[in-house]
This record gives C-alpha cells, structure tokens and sequence, in this order.
C-alpha cells in the first residue's frame, strides 16, 4: 500500500509517501516541504499547496492520502491556516478519488513512538529508524508527514476494518428494530380488528 502523508499547514505544508512491505516493514519513497511566504495572498497560499498536492498525487498515485486530524490550537488564526491547508488536499485527492483519513496527532506519535505524548524530537527520532533513513528528515515537517503515512501503514488497515464492522452492527440493529417495529403494527392492527368483530 502506498500512502502519502501530510502534515498540514500554511507557511510549511509537509509531504511524504512511504509504501508497506511485509509485516512492519515500511519504505520511504519521497518527502518534501512545501512552503508559502506569509505576505503572500491567503488564496494563492492555498493554490500552490493545491498545485503541489495535485502534482504529488499525480506522480505517485497513492492508494490513500493520511492527513493530521487539526485541532483547535492556542492561536485560532494557526489553527485555521492549517485547516484550510488540510481542506484543499482533501479536495485534491477527492477530485482524483483517492481516499482520505485523519489521524490526531496523538494517535500519531503513539503508533511510531508508543506514546501519544512523544515530543517533535522523539517522532523524528523513531521516523528515522522504522525507515533506515541515514539521517533525520527535516525539518520537523517532513518527520511529520514520514510519521502521519508510517501511523496509516499500521494503523489504518485495522481501524478501517473496525469501521466496517461498526457499519455491519448498525445495519444490523436497524433491521432489528424495523422487525421489531412491524411486529408491534402488526399486533396493534390484529387488536383492532378483534375489537370491530365484537
């Protein structure tokens, strides 16, 4: 499975693409970071990260696209430039229907450090050694992004397999209830059928 990572954000967007092997192997096939100056125009900040994904997906044709689930952060206009950031290569991917999945970044750092309180430092440490990298990505954004793909590697299969299960148990229960439902309307119209032949 090939998949592109990305850590989302507006003046340095990291990207990556790792492909799994057998078992934990993961290889790293590219990273990079995409920056955008601050003076820029918001709109042509989020066009070249646009631009940059499209190029991304179109080279490498992943199979999924990991992005880090953004939380509300102490600056709320951070926050936002790194939705938006995330929001334009969703769309990206969509338009080449390729599908997305989000990941926090503590279930991030959890799955290559082992702990979802693991500091920048420990990430890129770890990175490095699950891929062989000879030395570390930077900057701390190119880790990121190596991470959020080597995170989905493990950790997306699974959880996805416990979607579908969660989906199966709904459709389950809701044909349940509907049994259940016309076996109720179904009593009641023989109870008032009873009533009129009295």
């Amino acid at each position: 499975m090939r998949v592109m990572g990305v850590d989302p954000g507006l003046t340095r967007c990291g990207v990556a693409l790792v492909e799994s092997g057998s078992g934990r192997t993961v290889t790293a096939l590219d990273v990079d970071v995409v920056r955008t100056p601050a003076d820029m125009d918001l709109a042509e900040r989020l066009l070249a990260i646009h631009d940059a994904a499209q190029h991304w997906l179109d080279t490498h044709n992943p199979d999924v696209v990991a992005v880090e689930r953004v939380f509300a952060q102490r600056q709320v206009s951070t926050a936002m430039g790194t939705a938006q950031a995330a929001g334009v290569i969703a769309v990206a991917a969509a338009q080449r229907g390729v599908p997305v999945r989000f990941h926090t970044p503590s279930e991030v750092k959890a799955a290559v450090t082992g702990s979802g309180r693991a500091d920048k430092a420990q990430v890129t440490a770890m990175v490095t050694r699950i891929l062989g990298l000879q030395k570390p990505p930077k900057p701390a954004d190119a880790a990121d992004a190596l991470a959020l793909a080597i995170c989905h590697c493990w950790r997306g299969p699974v959880n996805e397999r416990m979607e579908a299960a969660a989906k199966q148990a709904k459709l389950a229960q809701d044909r349940h209830r509907a049994r259940l439902k016309a076996a109720e309307n179904e009593t009641r119209t023989q109870a008032a059928g009873r009533e009129v032949v009295r």
